[in-house]
């Protein structure tokens, strides 16, 4: 018992560490644009981190708890498999929480996928690391940046195009908010719908088939988000006619902020459903081993109640401690408006949507930093403050020898002693 309550501990370590230090790539964009508060951002991204946690976190989970390590390898020795993972989750927090305090937003996936194949190295030699899928793994790193770059630029274009840049661009907009609703909606409906789906009882509307009940709530959450725009819109431009002192500028980004809200809250589950699996992966796999005396092989099943308490750590940490990365990805790249805010964003949901229903642990900060740094493209490369990706792109690269250098000394001085 008193074990079982140590590696939670840890495990809850960990989780609070990864949502303090990865709660920018959810909010800080939001937030530097001044589409919320800082505390209406810790908030909304604790809901929402949660849910994803819980709701569609076990693939990468599962990812990471089997795939970095050769598990055949420690058949006959299965608590030398358990001291890394406790060696991995120590490494891990510490860190992340170093990272923290020097407010850079580093790659929590980076952190984990290196700690493991670290002890593992260490524990069985370099056989023991399962390196097709740290290749594989490593080019998603290297591919998710620039996917969302381009996506994020792509969108951008398209909105400074037909909406920001036209001589009316009230007119535009109202044209606009059904494709901006149904585009938003598609990005979260296509991707997560049908696997929350997927995960209701048998006898739940069995008439009904499941794909096409997601799309009836893909559709009816468009068609929400139209009329509220909507009727907003019309309030505003009311209120431009009888003479109120207000540019139209100012009403359009103030529109296109309520749209990136909705983009922050699909980064939120996104970051949650992809990055809970750095803080819970090496406690199932410990939960594994204690109960059955044997190691995972090719899949783990992740109880409820750990992704739970995965969901519960990233929310205590984003809440205690989130503030002080938020400022480095909201501010500290470029001055961001709630319109290249809203391209930045969906960008970076779509991106680690996909990679977590293939069940690829990628960094949301890649995403978000990468998309970004497409959108200041796009408005002008001089906007975007090259010393502080530079220090964002060091924090990425040491974080793989760092926590691989952590994990293998912990995991000596743990074998040493037990």
């Amino acid at each position: 018992m008193l074990f079982l309550l140590f590696v939670c501990c840890l495990a809850i370590y960990v989780a609070c560490n990864l949502g303090a230090n990865d709660v920018a790539n959810s909010m800080g964009t939001s937030v530097g644009s001044k589409a919320v508060t800082l505390t209406q951002a810790i908030v909304i991204a604790g809901v929402l981190e949660f849910a994803g946690a819980v709701l569609f976190g076990r693939r990468v989970s599962s990812t990471l708890a089997t795939s970095i390590t050769n598990p055949d390898l420690f058949v006959s020795q299965p608590q030398m498999l358990l001291l890394g993972m406790i060696a991995v989750l120590i490494s891990c927090g510490l860190w992340l929480q170093i990272a923290t305090a020097k407010q850079l937003p580093v790659a929590s996936s980076h952190a984990v996928v290196g700690a493991i194949a670290g002890f593992s190295w260490v524990a069985a030699g370099v056989q023991a690391v399962k390196w097709s899928a740290l290749r594989t793994i490593s080019i998603a790193w290297v591919v998710t940046p620039v996917v969302s770059g381009l996506v994020a630029a792509g969108f951008y274009l398209l909105i400074k195009h037909w909406i920001v840049d036209r001589e009316q661009p009230l007119l535009q907009l109202e044209q606009w908010i059904p494709w901006l609703s149904l585009i938003l909606v598609s990005v979260f409906g296509t991707i997560v719908l049908p696997t929350m789906v997927e995960t209701l009882p048998s006898d739940f509307l069995p008439a009904v088939p499941r794909y096409n009940f997601a799309l009836g709530i893909g559709g009816l959450a468009a068609l929400s988000i139209t009329s509220v725009g909507w009727r907003r819109l019309a309030r505003e431009t009311v209120a431009i006619e009888s003479g109120a002192s207000v540019e139209v500028t100012q009403v359009v980004e103030r529109q296109l902020a309520r749209f990136q809200l909705l983009s922050a809250c699909c980064v939120a589950f996104a970051h949650g459903s992809n990055d809970v699996g750095n803080a819970i992966a090496p406690l199932a796999t410990i939960l594994y081993i204690q109960n059955t005396g044997t190691v995972p092989q090719s899949s783990l099943e992740i109880p409820l109640w750990v992704l739970v308490l995965g969901g519960v750590g990233i929310v205590t940490g984003l809440a205690i401690w989130g503030k002080q990365v938020i400022e480095t990805i909201g501010e500290g790249i470029i001055k961001l408006e709630p319109s290249s805010g809203f391209a930045a964003e969906l960008a970076t949901a779509a991106t680690i949507l996909i990679a977590s229903s293939y069940g690829l642990p990628v960094s949301t900060s890649h995403a978000l930093v990468g998309a970004v740094v497409g959108v200041g493209a796009v408005k002008d490369w001089r906007s975007v403050n090259l010393n502080t990706l530079k220090s964002i792109g060091m924090a990425w690269i040491v974080t793989i020898p760092i926590a691989t250098l952590l994990s293998a000394g912990i995991f000596s001085i743990l074998k040493y002693f037990f």
